[in-house]
């Protein structure tokens, strides 16, 4: 029975020459689009490139349903054509990426399409694809501009080894260029990337202020130092140089996160996550090692992607470490925020981690810095717009729904939300809520180890605002699909306006079906708990 993911083939793929570039590759096609010359380029290209393009293609369905293939093939058409008109082929992977990305939008923007396949009408997928009114994350708008500006060659081994997670071969072999002279370019990438948007800061400033203080946030951040403190004021006070600053700040680490969302925006995080070589090698910044990265002070210390900015304060008016305090009855306990989160101010539903955009400072937290409370207590969830709470339906077991009901004490209204982002049912311990197990609707699942495959299906992100953001996707978030009783709970594109999407933890009054945090782990009291609680 054959594997659902067969194992990489070595590089180069089969029938492929280390010295043929996809450069080469594609120059028969300007010349013969229909001879055998031509059928030969593009068998090698499509050997080189479709399985992780149709991954994500998957990603961004939300679904791997034939429609995956279907959309996979029409992007290496559209691109190929656009080969044959003389577009170059250097960096062919990421421009593949975004036309599987702008195919899904445009099919799940036409009604007689969607009508025909299904797979695109997916909350998570196509339809929220369809509402996003921008590709590109808000606090990405930089880091996007920079790396387009860049040669495609730069950008080829940018992608391929900080995105991709490939050895340096691959895209030294994709650029037809030896090893020791791809290695000294992709520095040279880096450090023109960096500048690159440094000056896009610079050149999209709205304010002369924004342009005054453009390279005395540059240097520090480069150096490792502090920053002044009038500058560390204007980061108070202005969201476009704190997400400059944010952007910046990757550079001290691994750029794979950065040019990802900057990108594909849509789908990033996922994308990220599915590569091969991060499974097998881990992060770049791991086979880099320290590197030239490991002297810069402060930033280098801390953990990636999320990285405070050098002299930031350690207080809760901290921007870029995002420390944001949120009084949440018996939660009491200060949620950490962090601007490098992967929203992109519209929609992602297959794991961008977009990047934070958003109204006001507060954001969320990125992949693997959660946004936690530093203790645990047990709460119920008030969702502002319907003044309804969170609660399953019919009895708790895997599988089983969730819905709005009017607040009470009852067993199933209370819930946990731990250090590692679980929001467990205290009703049942071994349940979380899972957002990615039934086509957008919300239901209780197995709650997962956090090296589990679906670790992130069942795990949140809560920003200051009181919004509930699955992890594979933080460009969504929880609310339900009406403000009346016994409405289902599912996830929506994220918004960041309305009450709907809003939860406001608060203290469970002493009452019956209600247990104190010692006696939840007593079966017994749990089932009496929910009885009387069901009763009451």
């Amino acid at each position: 029975m054959p594997t659902p993911h067969p194992p990489r083939p070595p590089y180069p793929p089969p029938g492929g020459d280390p010295g043929e570039s996809d450069e080469s590759l594609a120059a028969p096609l300007r010349g013969s689009p229909e001879g055998e010359v031509a059928a030969h380029s593009v068998a090698l290209l499509m050997a080189r490139h479709y399985q992780p393009v149709h991954e994500y293609a998957v990603i961004c369905l939300a679904s791997s349903a034939q429609v995956a293939a279907m959309v996979t093939g029409t992007a290496f058409h559209r691109t190929l054509n656009r080969l044959a008109f003389g577009e170059s082929a250097v960096a062919l992977r990421p421009a593949l990426l975004v036309t599987v990305r702008d195919t899904i939008r445009e099919w799940s923007g036409d009604d007689r399409i969607s009508a025909v396949l299904p797979a695109l009408q997916k909350p998570a997928g196509g339809r929220g694809l369809r509402a996003a009114t921008s590709m590109t994350p808000e606090n990405r708008t930089l880091a996007e501009r920079a790396f387009q500006a860049l040669p495609a060659a730069l950008r080829c081994l940018l992608w391929h080894v900080e995105v991709e997670a490939d050895p340096l071969s691959v895209p030294a072999g994709l650029l037809g260029m030896d090893t020791d002279i791809a290695s000294a370019a992709l520095e040279q990438a880096r450090d023109t990337f960096r500048e690159g948007c440094v000056h896009a800061h610079r050149e999209l400033a709205p304010t002369q202020d924004c342009r005054f203080y453009n390279r005395l946030l540059d240097v520090p951040i480069r150096r490792g130092g502090a920053l002044l403190p009038d500058v560390q004021q204007h980061l108070d006070e202005c969201r476009y140089c704190r997400n400059a600053a944010e952007q910046l700040s990757h550079f001290e680490g691994p750029l794979g996160p950065l040019i990802a969302e900057a990108v594909l925006g849509w789908g990033a995080r996922r994308y990220l996550d599915s590569r091969p070589g991060r499974a097998s090698h881990g992060t770049r910044a791991g086979r880099r090692g320290g590197g030239r990265r490991g002297r810069h002070g402060l930033l280098s210390r801390l953990p990636v992607p999320a990285r405070r900015v050098p002299g930031a304060p350690r207080s809760s008016r901290t921007l870029l470490s995002g420390v944001g305090a949120v009084s949440a009855g018996v939660l009491a306990t200060v949620l950490i925020i962090n601007v490098s989160s992967y929203d992109g101010g519209e929609a992602d539903p297959a794991g961008s981690t977009g990047a934070a955009g958003g109204t006001g400072s507060a954001s969320v937290t990125p992949p693997g810095t959660a946004g936690l409370p530093a203790a645990q207590g047990v709460t119920r969830l008030r969702n502002a717009g319907a003044d309804l709470c969170l609660d399953i339906r019919d009895l708790p077991k895997e599988g089983s729904g969730t819905k709005l009901a009017e607040c009470a004490t009852v067993w199933t209204q209370q819930w946990t939300y731990e250090d590692d982002g679980l929001l467990r049912s205290v009703a049942d311990p071994g349940l979380c809520l899972d957002s990615h197990k039934d086509a957008g609707v919300v239901v209780l699942g197995t709650c997962a180890d956090e090296d589990a495959e679906r670790s992130d299906d069942v795990r949140y992100d809560l920003t200051v605002q009181g919004e509930l953001l699955p992890r594979w996707d933080e460009q969504l978030a929880l609310a339900p699909a009406d403000d009346a009783p016994d409405a289902d709970i599912v996830v929506k594109v994220r918004d960041r306006s309305s009450d709907a999407q809003r939860w406001q933890p608060e203290p469970l009054p002493t009452a019956a079906g209600s247990l104190s945090i010692e006696e939840q782990d007593d079966p017994a009291a749990r089932r009496v708990a929910l009885t009387d609680g069901r009763t009451a």
